[in-house]
């Protein structure tokens, strides 16, 4: 079975391009297209369902997340804002939902594995 293929920018946090020059010389990341943004319309806090809230609070908590990430935040902002409107969700909701934290970095084992650029460095480039 071949290896997974690591993201470029995993390779570079972790040196591995420099390492594996040619496996890594023609390979590009796609766009982001910028920052996640504000909810879209269609998210909406009601007396069921909190998801506006639910996207802003991972917008504030994840600040790693992009507009690439939209669609995946939307569907764990509907289960979440459920969760906080004091709904019960089942097992299987729950589990889908921990999948997703995971696959956004916003559990304590996956965390580890994003690179945030730190505010102290983008304040140093900006002088340079």
């Amino acid at each position: 079975m071949a290896r997974p293929r690591n993201p470029l920018a995993k390779a570079k946090a972790e040196g591995r391009e420099k390492i594996n020059a040619g496996r890594f010389k023609d390979r590009a990341e796609p766009k982001a297209g910028g920052p996640l943004g504000a909810p879209p319309k269609w998210i909406i806090d009601t007396d069921t369902s909190k998801a506006k809230s639910a996207w802003q609070l991972f917008q504030k908590d994840m600040p790693w997340l992009n507009q690439s990430h939209r669609m995946l935040v939307g569907m764990a902002a509907s289960i979440q804002g459920r969760i906080m409107a004091g709904q019960e969700v089942g097992v299987q909701s729950m589990n889908l939902l921990r999948q997703m934290l995971g696959q956004m970095g916003a559990t304590p084992a996956d965390a580890t594995k994003i690179t945030v650029p730190d505010e102290k460095e983008d304040k140093d480039d900006l002088l340079d």
